[in-house]
């Protein structure tokens, strides 16, 4: 028999049984280098782990093991130079690496791969990638937070309308409020743990889908790369794309609540609200106008939630219908992933920069929470006390806002010998409500 040629050593060396080599087109819409060779430093440090274990299992002699070990290193360094070169032949980042360690040190590096498939391998790199990204995001996360309640600690005094449907309804603190999304996002961190937790087992030695016949140690591995455990089942290891779906979905319910921050942000900084004003390093202007100053930084945060969000029902629509084992569809789960968390990360990171640099106008604030009628159910709540039922006091309460409209007045102008003869025996000091100080202490702010 006639020795292959390299051409065809590097051809056969993927394509397997095929006769012909993938056509260009083929090659051009299949392959997945272009999105998954952020995934390299992943895939060298799974592939040293492994390497490490066929040696300690007597898979791999001394002399491989090393060539192998030091090959990675050279690409891993490559890559972090810059200076990694694809070839046109490279199908994804697997291939990319055997491919440039196979001109690296030569015969040793055929041996790499055995025992695994790119089935487990994609699966591992996967959770390595997801591990480092979402600590980097939890760390952009509690920078957010931190400037969130620092901001807060400032406003403590602050006083401001809070909003139902949008209508002023109640007085509260900007530190109040700024704190209601500091609970949101320490939520979101607590979800993004949640499903690290879950993803912490290592799928590398499920092969394909049936594990291999090998005397592997998959636990030898799991300890190298810092997983706690080794999954249970091979054909779930190989197709289970849970941490994609939980990652993204946590970044999406992120984006949900950093939208929601920001369309605050946006509407206070309207002439209509005048609350807040952004930091001219954080706003933009206009191309016609020469007065404006927009606050866009806001407004991305918000239209880049829609990305995510999208991101997360690619993800899910792409798995729901997918039989066992693996299927070429999960080659789409990276995109979504990568968008995910890098949207997430840039804008954790700008609202941080947007709010710490923002001024917020406290007496514009607390002339709109000065509105008498914010405090509407603190009278009906007087009128419980001195023995109303609720939904009685309601109606008085109510019935007097009309009244007081009517006739072009405020419920600061009703006096308590008004308030008595709507409700006897229960209206003493209602007139001595109407402090709006008072007001936020009555409600521990």
């Amino acid at each position: 028999m006639t020795p292959p040629d390299e051409d065809t050593k590097r051809r056969t060396l993927w394509e397997g049984r095929l006769a012909s080599p993938m056509s260009e087109r083929v090659r051009s819409y299949t392959s997945s280098l272009d999105v998954d060779l952020r995934l390299l430093p992943d895939d060298i440090e799974a592939s040293l782990a492994h390497a490490a274990m066929l040696h300690d299992v007597g898979l791999l002699d001394g002399d491989a093991s090393q060539a192998i070990a030091s090959g990675l290193q050279r690409i891993l360094a490559e890559c972090d130079a810059g200076a990694f070169a694809v070839s046109p032949d490279d199908e994804d980042v697997h291939s990319a690496v055997e491919r440039r360690l196979h001109e690296l040190v030569g015969e040793p590096a055929l041996r790499l791969h055995t025992g695994r498939s790119r089935n487990d391998q994609v699966a591992t790199d996967i959770r390595l990638y997801t591990r480092r990204t979402v600590a980097a995001l939890l760390d952009g996360i509690d920078s957010l937070l931190s400037t969130l309640q620092r901001v807060a600690e400032q406003h403590e005094h602050t006083a401001m309308p809070g909003y139902t449907h949008l209508q002023r309804a109640q007085p509260v603190t900007l530190s109040r409020h700024l704190l209601a999304y500091a609970a949101m996002l320490q939520r979101d961190a607590a979800r993004f743990g949640d499903a690290l937790r879950r993803a912490d087992e290592l799928p590398l030695g499920a092969g394909a889908l049936a594990g291999s016949t090998l005397p592997l140690d998959p636990a030898n591995v799991a300890r190298r790369l810092g997983f706690s455990r080794v999954a249970a089942n091979s054909m779930d290891a190989v197709s289970d794309r849970d941490v994609v779906a939980e990652v993204v979905f946590a970044c999406a319910l992120l984006m949900v609540h950093c939208s929601r921050m920001c369309e605050d942000f946006v509407l206070w900084c309207s002439a209509e609200f005048g609350f807040m004003s952004p930091g001219d390093a954080q706003a933009t202007g206009s191309s016609l106008m020469p007065q404006k100053k927009n606050p866009d930084v806001a407004e991305l945060g918000r239209g880049r939630a829609a990305r995510v969000i999208a991101d997360c029902v690619t993800a899910l629509t792409m798995l729901k219908g997918l039989p066992l084992t693996y299927d070429r569809d999960l080659q789409e789960d990276k995109r979504a992933l990568f968008d995910a968390l890098d949207v997430s990360a840039d804008t954790v990171g700008v609202l941080a920069e947007f709010i710490d640099t923002a001024r917020f106008n406290a007496g514009r604030m607390r002339a709109a929470a000065s509105d008498p009628l914010l405090l509407a159910t603190d009278v009906a709540e007087h009128l419980v006390r001195g023995g109303v039922p609720f939904r009685e006091a309601h109606r008085i309460v109510a019935e007097m806002v009309r009244r007081v409209e009517a006739e072009q007045r405020s419920l600061t102008d009703v006096s308590e010998a008004e308030w008595e003869a709507v409700a006897p025996g229960a209206a003493s000091g209602i007139t001595g409500l109407f402090d709006l100080d008072a007001a936020l202490r009555r409600r521990g702010m």
